[in-house]
């Protein structure tokens, strides 16, 4: 089915941010992703032909996708900056869950039983391969209301986008031009500005084809052909693929808990494969 195929493209390429993060990591983060989702935004010149006309969006459809593509990255590194980043990630990845548990409030999807198993076993294997990276604790800290709030935010961006009637999935180039200007905006006004060297060029090219680009328009495409549902049962592999590329990065084997996640992961997507 292509729209699973896209919706696993969108996450082996998701699954690159991470180890891609690591090398950018003394990039100011709303830097790095202003520039990464101006890069990716150029995709859509090559996918419309360069017909500009094609890339125009309603605007009810580009507060949409501000609100999805910057308003998560906002909160999300509100999250890494005011809480642990390993249970920050942990509570940032229940969007696939409320993905599968609110797509009857925005589709003609219904909510089954089985659904709810599956989301919740897939659930259980991202955490287990968050946790499989260590340093998690959980305390009282404003950080898990900002991860909280980025995961609800992409969660019914990715539902409303699969909405959005009558617009090619070449219309996420003008999502992320404005996210990415709005960021570079913000980047002056909150960040200290920093030396960008060739080396750091390349791989914040790699990270606006990729993660912060190409990974879009593959995700858009899936919802708007496919069932966000089955989406977000496959979007649960992202944890567990991203920390398995790191691991082997760092010339490492992968551990049991990854295999074990890896496991729980193809559970909830063979439970939940009858979604339509």
């Amino acid at each position: 089915m292509k729209s699973d195929l896209a919706a696993l493209g969108a996450v082996l390429l998701w699954s690159s941010l991470a180890t891609l993060g690591v090398t950018l990591v003394h990039i100011p983060p709303i830097l790095l992703t202003g520039l990464g989702l101006l890069i990716g935004s150029a995709i859509s010149l090559v996918g419309s032909k360069f017909k500009i006309r094609e890339l125009l969006v309603p605007p009810k459809a580009l507060l949409i996708g501000v609100y999805g593509l910057l308003g998560f990255h906002l909160a999300l590194f509100a999250a890494f900056q005011t809480a642990p980043v390993v249970s920050a990630n942990l509570i940032n990845y229940l969007w696939p869950l409320l993905l599968v548990l609110l797509a009857p409030l925005f589709t003609k999807s219904k909510l089954k039983f089985t659904h709810v198993i599956a989301a919740l076993i897939g659930f259980a294997g991202a955490a287990i391969a968050i946790l499989s990276g260590g340093g998690a604790g959980f305390s009282l800290e404003i950080g898990y209301l900002f991860a909280l709030l980025a995961a609800i935010i992409w969660a019914t961006y990715s539902l409303m986008s699969a909405k959005l009637e009558g617009l090619s999935s070449n219309s996420v180039g003008s999502f992320a031009f404005v996210s990415g200007a709005l960021a570079l905006g913000l980047h002056f006004v909150l960040e200290q500005p920093v030396a960008i060297t060739p080396q750091d060029w390349f791989f914040i090219l790699l990270m606006g084809l990729g993660p912060l680009g190409g990974a879009f328009y593959l995700w858009d495409y899936a919802l708007k052909t496919g069932n966000p549902q089955r989406a977000g049962l496959i979007s649960f592999a992202t944890p567990v693929l991203s920390t398995t590329f790191l691991v082997i990065a760092q010339g490492k084997a992968p551990s049991f808990e990854i295999f074990l996640a890896a496991a729980l992961i193809v559970v909830a997507a063979w439970i939940g494969r009858s979604v339509k």
